[in-house]
């Protein structure tokens, strides 16, 4: 009896220290869990090293594949390096995916001439170009010009920039761009010469407004003669003059290496554009916000939502007074519930929360002023209170040189949002289409493109009190755009069953997407270069 007794007393013994140890062991793994939630380190994973110059022959994507790669003009400062500034213990899990570029599918620059390309040919003339729009409508114009001046065998005078338009910038073509660097990187392509000789400078010549969006036949057949009369032609406008798509190959490259490697900005803007990317590092990965929220766009789009009736009477009456702008009457409703007025900095606020940025991310502000300045950015600034800009990174001295100059200052704001890690333009316009386009040639650069008419019906929502903010509202504009982040894709076309000139309209524009010309995919198997059709 009494030995049954002793058993009992051990065995209970045994069964306290299992259970003690049992519970101990989970205290210790509970502790474990909450301080490491995964045995992934929380971090930011490194965005595309942008290649310096003079670098950038055999640059290795693997131990086993190399391959060559163009030379590209915008090397300005160091890669994006891996945040630490937002790192820290309360970091969410997964926030490293907020930075991660979308996939580029193994897309490479590649704008290499074929080997029929010949150096450019006796000259037939001189084409005098005068070019229209703010800075990224003249660039993309000034872009189709060299492949026109090939076209037609002539020789390309440096281009006018637009004094006339609506920021009446005074800059010349040697201020806002390299002008030496942009003659000798097409030396071979086209003669571009700074001045119309004096002999032809009383001559006869021809002022024509070449047809938008035309191709080879146009050019060759039509403008080409000219040169029996005369022996210079002045191109009226620039933009749009050439077509999108169904070009030559060499001429489609032609473009590319004017735009990205030719079309440099002029070495003081790029020192200061350099300056500005290095003091947005230095807080950690930086979005670059193109918050098209100025006075012009608003008036010329006739958007008035969250204005007042006198900011709302004072931009339809700009827009009545600008003799070149054609549309007066426009319903800022009807714009709107369409998606063709740009997201507000309130909605801004509310599209970068809900995608995950938190409120601690660095924002470039790539913009001129504001309109309505704190009372419209108040709220955007409570969400997100590290809002930089030109005015705030740059001291006044440093900036003195470019203020009064509209084209300059946007070429600042250009170089900081192309290296940016994240670039989110609040409407597609020029300077958004242009920033896309390089990205895009340059690795495939995480941009981030607003559905605007989606987005509008959801923020009604949360105006009308039908929604809130939280988890629903963010799943529905994450999944809205999991597919607008720029990963790599071939050039849109038209829209179905558009005709005439609305089908040019509606194609994605060249300098958007240079993809499939002035891309090259890379074969996995052998490591060769293989165009995408």
């Amino acid at each position: 009896m009494l030995k049954r007794r002793r058993r009992a007393v051990v065995l209970l013994r045994k069964l306290l220290t299992c259970a003690i140890c049992s519970i101990a062991l989970l205290a210790l793994l509970s502790v474990h869990l909450h301080f490491f939630p995964s045995s992934k380190v929380p971090g930011f994973s490194d965005s595309h090293k942008l290649p310096a110059q003079r670098e950038f022959k055999h640059q290795r994507l693997s131990t086993e594949n190399s391959w060559t790669r163009e030379i590209v003009p915008l090397h300005l400062s160091k890669a994006p390096v891996a945040s630490r500034k937002l790192g820290s213990a309360n970091l969410v899990l997964g926030l490293d995916k907020l930075w991660k570029p979308p996939s580029n599918r193994d897309f490479l620059p590649c704008v290499e001439p074929s080997s029929n390309y010949t150096s450019p040919g006796e000259s037939r003339g001189y084409l005098l170009v005068h070019t229209n729009g703010g800075l990224n409508q003249m660039r993309a114009g000034i872009c189709d010009m060299v492949a026109v001046a090939r076209i037609i065998n002539a020789t390309l005078v440096i281009p006018e920039l637009d004094k006339q338009s609506f920021w009446q910038d005074t800059s010349n073509f040697s201020d806002v761009f390299d002008e030496d660097h942009f003659i000798s990187a097409l030396s071979m392509d086209v003669k571009v010469v700074k001045k119309l000789p004096k002999e032809l400078a009383s001559s006869l010549k021809i002022v024509r407004h070449f047809r938008s969006w035309s191709g080879m036949d146009y050019y060759e057949e039509e403008i080409a003669t000219l040169w029996e009369e005369f022996q210079v032609i002045r191109a009226a406008k620039s933009d749009s003059r050439l077509a999108n798509n169904n070009l030559p190959s060499d001429i489609q490259r032609l473009r590319c290496r004017a735009c990205y490697q030719a079309l440099r900005f002029a070495p003081k803007i790029e020192a200061l554009g350099k300056l500005l990317v290095d003091r947005m590092r230095s807080h950690g990965p930086y979005i670059a916000l193109h918050l098209r929220y100025e006075k012009d766009m608003l008036a010329f789009s006739g958007c008035t939502h969250d204005l007042s009736p006198a900011e709302a009477d004072e931009l339809r009456m700009i827009r009545e007074n600008t003799s070149y702008w054609k549309v007066k009457e426009i319903d800022p409703l009807e714009q709107r519930s369409k998606g063709f007025c740009p997201l507000t900095p309130k909605e801004v606020g509310i599209f970068l929360s809900a995608l995950g940025y938190p409120s601690k991310t660095p924002i470039y502000i790539a913009a001129g002023e504001i309109y309505g300045g704190d009372s419209h950015m108040s709220n955007l600034q409570a969400r997100y209170p590290l809002l930089m800009s030109k005015e705030k990174l740059a001291s006044a001295e440093e900036l003195e040189p470019f203020v009064n100059h509209a084209s300059q200052m946007a070429a600042l704001d250009y170089i900081v949002s192309v290296e940016s890690d994240v670039f989110v333009p609040s409407y597609s316009g020029n300077m958004a289409r242009a920033v896309e386009g390089h990205r895009r040639f340059l690795g495939h650069r995480k941009t981030i493109s607003p559905d605007r008419k989606g987005l509008v019906r959801l923020f009604d929502k949360l105006d009308q009190g039908t929604m809130k903010e939280g988890k629903n509202l963010a799943n529905r504009i994450f999944e809205m755009h999991r597919r607008r982040q720029g990963s790599a894709r071939k050039r849109k076309g038209p829209i179905s069953g558009t005709k005439g000139m609305d089908r040019f309209r509606s194609e994605e524009a060249f300098y958007v997407n240079p993809l499939p010309d002035c891309l090259c995919q890379r074969e996995i198997p052998t490591g060769n270069m293989t165009i995408f059709r």
